[in-house]
């Protein structure tokens, strides 16, 4: 049987790499478009420019039939990390439009399937000038979106243009909202940290291990008729030794609108629909 193709970008990053790693191993050909080499070359690496247009259509085009194998989708990933590192609006600019770009040339070559790398910031306590606390527990993705940050925004309308690249093509489109991505290096620092809770309140101690990440985002592209979803991806558990219950009670003491039983170290992210909609199952934890 001839191989399936998927296009990665920011298959040189912290989680692109894991996401190339799972599909090479699942037995795709993959294509990585980045700005820099992986420090591992586990498939090819084409240095693109994701904010020209012209060079994203022509990459894509490139290997959309290459060897007479079509590109079964794209993981769009690269993307400026965070908020804060650069100015303002170079955030906001670059994020927004290597989406747009991504999806535009997919939408012009017939590719029906993008994933999307959105945040947990989307809902704007991350990274708030002052801090304030959610309107119910767990977070859902119906949960009100309130960035007031460049990097947030760009997650809200990036979400937007893949509703309206839906709207215009049938393009299925999966937003992940990805919690804070950790790799099996992190959790020995993370385990070192238990004893400042309070580090961790601005995410609500949530996580995601990379591996799990790249699971999800093959499940992206592998399932089909999903239109276009908002998908929460965080573990089952916080990454915090203090019980949930607890941890609420501390540092969200005004939260009274609580939507599930926390008994033990439940997420204050709700990975619920990710599951229906993927049948998608946390593997990994810093338990590990």
């Amino acid at each position: 049987m001839s191989k399936e193709r998927i296009i990665v970008t920011g298959g040189s990053g912290k989680a692109g790499k894991w996401v190339i790693k799972d599909l090479v191993e699942h037995g795709y050909d993959v294509v990585n478009l980045d700005w820099k080499r992986p420090e591992d070359e586990l498939c090819q690496t084409i240095i693109v420019d994701l904010n020209n247009l012209g060079e994203v259509q022509n990459a894509l085009a490139q290997y959309n039939t290459r060897e007479h194998i079509s590109v079964k989708g794209i993981v769009h990933f690269a993307a400026i990390p965070q908020a804060f590192i650069y100015p303002n609006d170079v955030t906001f600019r670059n994020n927004v439009m290597n989406t747009y770009n991504v999806l535009e040339a997919a939408a012009n070559l017939g590719i029906d399937k993008v994933v999307l790398a959105s945040s947990e910031s989307s809902y704007g306590i991350v990274f708030a000038s002052e801090f304030f606390e959610p309107k119910y527990l767990p977070i859902d993705e119906n949960h009100p979106q309130l960035p007031e940050d460049s990097y947030g925004l760009s997650k809200v309308v990036n979400e937007l243009t893949a509703q309206a690249f839906n709207r215009r093509t049938g393009m299925q489109v999966i937003s992940l909202r990805l919690g804070n991505i950790l790799e099996p290096s992190d959790y020995i620092w993370l385990r070192e940290r238990f004893d400042k809770p309070e580090e961790r309140l601005l995410i609500l101690w949530s996580y995601i291990d990379a591996r799990d990440v790249a699971t999800a985002c093959r499940l992206s592209i592998e399932k089909d008729d999903l239109g276009v979803q908002e998908l929460i991806i965080a573990a089952d558990d916080t990454s915090s030794d203090i019980s949930s219950k607890e941890l609420i009670e501390k540092f969200l003491p005004n939260v009274k609108d609580i939507r599930a039983e926390f008994n033990d170290r439940e997420s204050l992210l709700s990975n619920k629909k990710l599951k229906q909609v993927l049948g998608w199952e946390q593997k990994y934890s810093w338990k590990e």
